[in-house]
């Protein structure tokens, strides 16, 4: 794959013309913009710069309604329910996010469900966005179904991504994960690269384990994390976000022609409220310390906690640039034309 290198200013400048072109606001565009670089910048180029293209085709579809803003239709104290109306991904979940934090400082802990939503992108975004305002998260959401439950052949759940974040001095914790063993994105994202998985990450056309892209994208069905264990946590997700959404589960939304109108979830707790945040700083650095403090499986190797690489890849990419694929930068700017 063909690559070149392009600075966070760059990117952010042909995204935010790009989105206005496709009538976001100049607000919204820049916040759009903002998050798809600072993902490419943390070295999700799968759900960056890669998936731009995709979220204008939706655009262009109907999928994604420019002139929809969430809107707040039950609340219970420290929760709420919230209608995406099939608005962008990206800013519905900023809004339930930033409503979560809030409700968090007020009560202690707060919980936003929404539904009839769109794609949020890399739901780590909205992990270390809690972090940065103190605030530990559990945020996760349903999809189409992408993977065989344990057992079957057929897709019937998602690979539904789950974020928790926990904040601190020297680096927030930040887990994002698919319950799929690879991301359809990050698979994607090497099959450009034409490079195979490292592990078994799905079936293919003949239904034998595959570490070939290109074999389980061309199939749709994705290996569950810890198998028949992630097959239940896939399950138990899609219930809660269902139920506290009152909203779409991944069997209505594979009704669907494409994944839209999905469900999510966003819970905040403000540690503080407990009064020993320097306590809870030496907890959490204890047992980084602990995992850190190991012999490498192999010589150079090493243990990281989770959102560690993160940050060492954004310092990366911010100093020398990032490197993306030629061919979507090229998608990109006829887009922003």
């Amino acid at each position: 794959m063909r690559e070149v290198k392009i600075s966070s200013h760059e990117m952010r400048r042909v995204l935010e013309s790009a989105f206005q072109k496709y009538s976001f606001s100049k607000e919204q565009a820049k916040i759009l913009a903002n998050i798809h670089t600072e993902s490419t910048l943390d070295g999700i180029n799968s759900h960056g710069i890669n998936r731009v293209p995709i979220f204008l085709d939706y655009v262009n579809k109907g999928l994604v309604k420019v002139d929809s803003i969430p809107t707040l239709i039950a609340s219970m104290g420290s929760i709420e329910r919230w209608e995406g109306n099939l608005g962008s991904g990206i800013l519905n979940a900023i809004t339930c996010t930033d409503r979560a934090i809030l409700l968090a400082k007020e009560h202690g802990m707060g919980m936003v469900a929404l539904r009839n939503t769109n794609h949020w992108m890399r739901g780590g975004t909205y992990g270390w966005r809690a972090s940065e305002q103190g605030c530990i998260s559990i945020m996760f959401t349903n999809t189409t179904p992408n993977m065989p439950a344990w057992g079957g052949k057929e897709n019937r759940i998602g690979n539904n991504p789950l974020v928790i974040s926990i904040p601190r001095k020297e680096g927030h914790v930040v887990l994002d994960m698919a319950l799929s063993q690879f991301s359809f994105g990050k698979m994607e994202n090497l099959d450009l690269k034409e490079e195979q998985l490292p592990f078994h990450g799905g079936w293919d056309t003949k239904n034998q384990l595959s570490k070939n892209p290109k074999d389980i994208i061309a199939s749709g069905r994705a290996l569950p994390i810890g198998y028949w264990k992630g097959s239940a946590l896939s399950m138990v997700l899609d219930m809660l976000a269902t139920l506290l959404s009152a909203g779409n589960s991944t069997y209505k939304i594979g009704q669907k022609s494409s994944e839209t109108a999905i469900s999510q979830v966003f819970l905040c707790v403000d540690p503080r409220v407990f009064s020993d945040s320097e306590l809870q700083e030496k907890l959490v650095n204890e047992i980084i310390q602990y995992t850190h403090d190991v012999h490498p499986m192999k010589n150079g190797g090493a243990t990281f906690y989770p959102g560690e690489r993160t940050l060492a890849t954004r310092a990366k990419n911010n100093k020398e640039g990032m490197q993306i694929s030629a061919k979507i930068w090229e998608q990109v700017l006829s887009l922003a034309k």
